[in-house]
């Protein structure tokens, strides 16, 4: 194959980028046809500015395409070297220090949570629980992602040793939403939807490929544990601890 390939004159990432536009367009149209149907029967009115929504539309799918490539290439190989790597040096301790700098690390720089904490700052301002200032609002903004993020580490250092040691996983997910339920009870309900919402865009563009790839790696490295049975499950840990960090930000300040 890698022959016919180079007889061709193909590079292999255009291949590759090929096959992801293909693959990209074809998750996409759903959305696309959703749109165009309401738009078009339900609505009966035309596209504003038909051009500028064709080109958003291409925009999105070669953005999705180069989006996929770009986890297949370098952070799924980059998280699985480094929890190999890290494995077979046998530090524990220099292990989860990895662990907790990645997940503190990707959710900080997570898009989603950039956007859910500058939104959650804006309507905390109208509804008067914080200053109206900027200052305020970015304030109240930082310290929901130093929050979340912290939250985040932990919940990855969790994991690792979950799987470190063979911990089974529903202990702590029932564990961890119990402590949920409790929490949300005392909690202002104020901060209970952003806590709620905290949650799942933690689970985004950044974090997820990084901590999926250091799970597997590790469990693939460590003998006795098999990637399928142990090398997921810390995605949960970063779904949940989020909501258990807001609602205790929420409580205690």
């Amino acid at each position: 194959m890698q022959h016919t390939r180079e007889e061709h004159g193909l590079p292999r990432f255009a291949l590759a980028m090929a096959k992801q536009t293909v693959g990209a367009l074809r998750d996409l149209a759903p959305i696309f046809a959703v749109i165009i149907l309401f738009q078009i029967v339900v609505l009966r009115q035309p596209f504003p500015d038909v051009a500028n929504v064709v080109v958003g539309l291409v925009c999105v799918v070669l953005g999705l395409a180069l989006f996929v490539q770009g986890l297949e290439s370098g952070l799924f190989p980059l998280g699985e070297a480094l929890a190999q790597g890290m494995a077979r040096k046998g530090s524990a301790t220099a292990l989860l220090a990895l662990a907790f700098c990645l997940g503190f690390g990707t959710t900080v720089a997570e898009p989603a949570l950039i956007a859910v904490a500058a939104e959650g700052a804006a309507v905390a301002a109208e509804a008067s629980f914080i200053g109206d200032s900027q200052a305020a609002q970015g304030r109240y903004a930082l310290e929901l992602r130093l929050v979340v993020a912290v939250a985040v580490g932990l919940a990855i250092v969790l994991g690792v040793l979950r799987i470190l040691k063979g911990w089974p996983i529903h202990r702590f997910i029932i564990s961890g939403y119990v402590l949920v339920m409790a929490m949300t009870l005392f909690a202002p309900e104020e901060i209970v939807g952003v806590a709620y919402d905290s949650g799942g865009v933690t689970t985004s563009t950044i974090t997820v490929p990084l901590v999926t790839a250091l799970g597997v790696g590790l469990a693939s490295t460590i003998r006795g544990r098999n990637p399928m049975l142990d090398g997921f499950g810390l995605i949960a840990f970063a779904s949940l601890t989020p909501m258990i960090g807001v609602l205790g930000y929420g409580m205690v300040a």
